[in-house]
């Protein structure tokens, strides 16, 4: 019944229902501490459905068949009685997959498994998906791995981040990894360095209290930012299985060289922001938002150089940021080339530009080269064209939603794109020692305007190794 049940998971498993990825006589239990009927559910992910999502749904026959699956039941997580009403109605369908989903917060994680199992609700076909953060650090992590994996197995627990579920980032593989024109060249011989941003545009709205105790390191940076950093610098697997992958994925973590207190003071900028500058438009600081200490010295915003240590990657930067409440939503990864060693149109007064390849993950999908050409006409003048690897604009369709992609997965059992245990607690161990530091010192973070693309120090940590975010905006990307 939650905010992510209804902008999210409710659209991606209707797109499924649609496309028949469902099997027939599969049910969908809502569950809640409200009290519901099924029917006034329904009302509820209808009203939903047409305020979040551009498809119009109205009185479709679509519609209706896929309501006929879905049940709401009043579920107290301390209330063996609710919980017993939960197996009565899953008794009735004792001979299939389940899957439990946990859009709770990371603390009830193990009291709802526990629950579930002494309940006898958990069977060796169930499975469980978790979503971040995981833990509030790599003990309590740890914690949550140990007490679930007391009932669900490694290959039954699918912890989520979304962003993998991206139809980009699994294109992204087959662009690194079917291609040699890019996997050779993927190295520190011809990479100058990559960027990857994760801006929103929004602030912390309702979530204020929760952001109080978490902040963007835990929330955006331990997850999200390091599982890209992983799929972008990841050696190529031995095969496309999940372990494969995740097996590299793990040694980009584990070769990530941590950042001491010289690193901290130079290559990592923390921020908040504060309230905005345009006129037009009023955007609160984040220490006026609803449930927000007027003296909170919790970050909304993180940059970070890092580097790997590896053959592969030994002296190229990875420059890393997300933030709240920047210049607008945004996700993409820049990788930009190094420059030609000698130009031979020096006489000419014109300087090529590097190589990029922009992916974008957000608010659009697109992958795009950013390569030299003569520019037409008289004379000989170079511009940078832009060779465009989007395959959607040829199918006339937006891609596949993450959610769409990842609740498939975890009903085929392919845990290819959810996160291993160990790969888990190896984000938590490499940004523990930032967040210790920060709690250690407590520094006031630089503030930013609202509305910006953050705090002075994040442009200057690139502008001093002679380098400047891409930072351009959506109607560029329009053409």
């Amino acid at each position: 019944r939650g905010d992510l049940a209804q902008r999210k998971l409710i659209p991606a498993l209707f797109q499924l229902h649609k496309n028949g990825s469902l099997k027939p006589g599969s049910r969908i239990i809502g569950l809640s501490r409200g009290t519901l009927s099924s029917e006034e559910y329904h009302k509820v992910l209808f009203d939903a459905f047409e305020a979040y999502t551009a498809e119009p749904i109205g009185a479709s026959e679509q519609w209706k068949s896929f309501t006929q699956c879905i049940t709401f039941l009043t579920l107290d997580g301390n209330s063996q009685r609710d919980f017993l009403k939960l197996s009565q109605l899953l008794a009735e369908r004792d001979d299939i997959h389940r899957i439990f989903y946990l859009a709770t917060q990371p603390s009830l994680y193990v009291h709802i498994c526990r629950h579930l199992a002494d309940n006898h609700l958990i069977t060796e076909n169930s499975r469980v998906i978790l979503e971040k953060p995981i833990g509030h650090n790599l003990k309590t992590a740890q914690d949550i791995n140990h007490h679930v994996s007391t009932w669900f197995s490694e290959a039954q627990t699918f912890r989520i981040d979304h962003y993998l579920g991206k139809e980009t980032v699994q294109n992204l593989l087959i662009l690194r990894f079917a291609n040699s024109l890019f996997e050779s060249q993927w190295n520190n011989r011809h990479i100058d360095h990559i960027q990857i941003t994760i801006a929103e545009g929004i602030g912390v709205g309702s979530r204020g209290s929760f952001f109080e105790q978490v902040g963007t390191m835990r929330d955006m940076v331990q997850n999200h930012l390091l599982q890209l950093l992983c799929i972008i610098a990841m050696e190529p697997p031995y095969s496309a299985s999940p372990d494969a992958i995740r097996d590299e994925k793990l040694k980009v973590l584990k070769a990530l060289r941590p950042l001491d207190e010289d690193d901290l003071q130079n290559n990592v900028v923390r921020g908040q922001y504060s309230r905005s500058n345009n006129a037009a438009e009023k955007l609160k600081a984040y220490r006026d938002e609803d449930d927000v200490l007027h003296t909170s010295n919790i970050e909304t915003f993180v940059a970070l150089k890092v580097e790997i240590n590896n053959w592969r990657w030994s002296g190229v930067p990875f420059y890393l940021r997300t933030g709240k409440r920047m210049d607008t939503s945004l996700c993409e990864i820049v990788v930009e080339y190094k420059k030609i060693p000698h130009s031979v149109f020096s006489a000419l007064n014109v300087s090529p530009a590097p190589n990029k390849l922009v992916i974008r993950l957000q608010p659009d999908e697109s992958i795009k080269l950013g390569i030299c050409g003569k520019q037409p006409g008289p004379g000989m003048h170079i511009q940078t064209t832009e060779l465009n690897l989007n395959p959607y604009r040829t199918l006339n369709k937006p891609p596949t939603s993450a959610y769409e992609h990842l609740l498939l997965d975890a009903i085929n059992a392919n845990t290819t794109l959810f996160m291993r245990r160990d790969e888990l607690e190896a984000a938590w161990q490499w940004v523990d020692p930032i967040i210790e530091s920060w709690a250690n010192q407590n520094r006031t973070p630089e503030m930013y305007p609202a509305g910006s693309w953050g705090p002075a120090g994040a442009t200057e940590l690139l502008a001093r190794d002679g380098r400047q975010w891409n930072e351009r905006s959506q109607s560029d990307d329009s053409q």
